[in-house]
């Protein structure tokens, strides 16, 4: 029997972040993975739907560029190439990944795992020992039940990246980010697409003004959006709502994911009160002490770099420091659309309801020379903060290389700094994040 520190199940951002982590520690460190190296995040998630909108971006500008005196044709587009593309950027990440392993002693193994007790492990007939397991198993698409849809061919995340030809009338439900995210990627391209989404509004969870911008751009796509819709029956190639009829050649439900919890089921863990997730302290332990959950089964944001955190934090608690975990507010959310949105922490309502006295201070990427000369004028960069001793709370930026930019708030939140921090900053002219100290300057004032 082989015997290991730590068995990580689930290669994803969450598992094999976590495992090189112990490793580093001086553990021997091994990696169950029944799917593929990377999970959800790298093969049927972030990183193809990037590849996708880095090609939109392309056509996009191409575009533009036609306005201003640089004439290129972009009349026909050879989609098996994007999907080569993004197939090698999937790749080369996943060879990334085994290298780390290799780099750091961490053995991988292919194959579905069987939690025997807590402290044993079978994969492929072969049983494991271990002082403790990580559970980093994921989640998958949640597909809502809708009249009709068991009986038509439809897709989800995990299949859509497969599609060889360019669907020329896409239909999303969903209007969450990877819904819209995806009609940014699609609709730049050619694909007629139309966003179906239940909720009184696309992007729930985003800031209400970030929300009337993208809302703005996909008018501009020519993208379809009906919000509020009540979806009667699902057909063949088309869906009925109580006021119109959709057609399409390719349906993708996007409606949310659920946790894998096949293996917590088996050991019985412990469950939250919505039975949703494996129940966990502040350290990502769960009931059984030897076992710990990180990433999409444990309540929180469903997101790679939140799970990858999680993991080193589970870790590091395992081998004997006791840091502290992971808040929400320290975790930035981002969407890859055009113009991007980034945000972290306390929006404004959050923060009065929490009792501060906060000052909003907002700036516009149209007052920006850099945004101007780069003709990437939409968007804005507010932050929130306490008035009296100038405390970040919160942030929102929308436009052009938001989710680069807000780490520089977060970091001086992070880093136990206020707006005299900002402010104090010298930033480089022109640039874009000018505009972060131009907002430090206006609200200490």
């Amino acid at each position: 029997m082989r015997k290991y520190n730590l068995v990580v199940i689930g290669a994803g951002p969450g598992g094999y972040v976590a495992a090189v982590e112990a490793a580093k520690l001086g553990q021997k460190v091994a990696v169950i993975e029944k799917n593929k190296i990377g999970g959800t995040c790298l093969n049927v998630g972030c990183i193809p739907s990037k590849a996708y909108l880095k090609h939109a971006n392309w056509v996009e500008e191409m575009s533009e560029a036609n306005r201003f005196g640089i004439t290129n044709d972009i009349s026909n587009i050879d989609y098996s190439k994007l999907v080569e593309r993004k197939d090698g950027v999937v790749s080369q990440l996943q060879q990334g990944i085994h290298y780390l392993f290799k780099q750091n002693n961490v053995d991988y193994y292919e194959g579905e795992a069987q939690l025997i007790t807590s402290h044993e492990i079978q994969v492929n007939g072969e049983v494991f020992e271990s002082d403790y397991i990580l559970l980093a198993t994921g989640s998958r698409p949640f597909v809502p039940p809708i009249n009709g849809l068991d009986s038509v061919s439809y897709l989800t995340t995990d299949t859509f990246f497969d599609l060889k030809e360019q669907p020329k009338e896409l239909v999303i439900i969903g209007g969450g980010v990877i819904g819209i995210e995806l009609a940014f990627a699609m609709a730049p391209l050619g694909t007629k697409v139309t966003v179906i989404e239940v909720a009184p509004s696309i992007l729930m969870t985003e800031d209400e003004e970030a929300i009337q911008l993208i809302r703005q751009k996909l008018k501009k796509m020519s993208v379809t959006v009906i919000e509020s819709a009540q979806i009667k029956e699902v057909t063949a190639k088309q869906i009925e709502l109580s006021n119109q009829i959709i057609e399409f050649d390719e349906l993708l439900v996007v409606t949310g994911r659920k946790g894998n919890l096949a293996i917590a089921d088996a050991l019985n863990l412990e469950k939250t009160e919505t039975n949703k997730f494996v129940k966990v302290n502040r350290f990502y332990q769960t009931s059984v002490a030897t076992i710990y959950a990180v990433g999409d089964i444990v309540d929180g944001y469903m997101l790679a770099h939140a799970a990858s955190k999680e993991g080193i934090k589970a870790v590091r608690h395992m081998f004997g420091d006791k840091e502290a975990p992971l808040k929400t507010t320290q975790v930035p959310k981002c969407v890859y659309t055009h113009p991007e949105i980034a945000s972290f922490g306390l929006s404004e309502a959050e923060a009065k309801e929490s009792g501060f006295d906060v000052l909003v201070s907002k700036i516009p990427y149209s007052a920006n020379g850099r945004a101007i000369a780069g003709n990437e004028t939409t968007g804005f960069i507010k932050i929130i903060s306490e008035k009296k001793y100038h405390e970040i709370l919160g942030a929102v930026i929308v436009g052009a290389n938001a989710t680069e930019m807000i780490h520089t708030i977060l970091t001086v939140k992070e880093s136990e700094g206020r707006m005299e921090e900002i402010e104090k900053m010298t930033f480089a002219h022109p640039t874009l994040s000018e505009m972060i100290g131009e907002i430090g300057s206006q609200m200490i004032i």
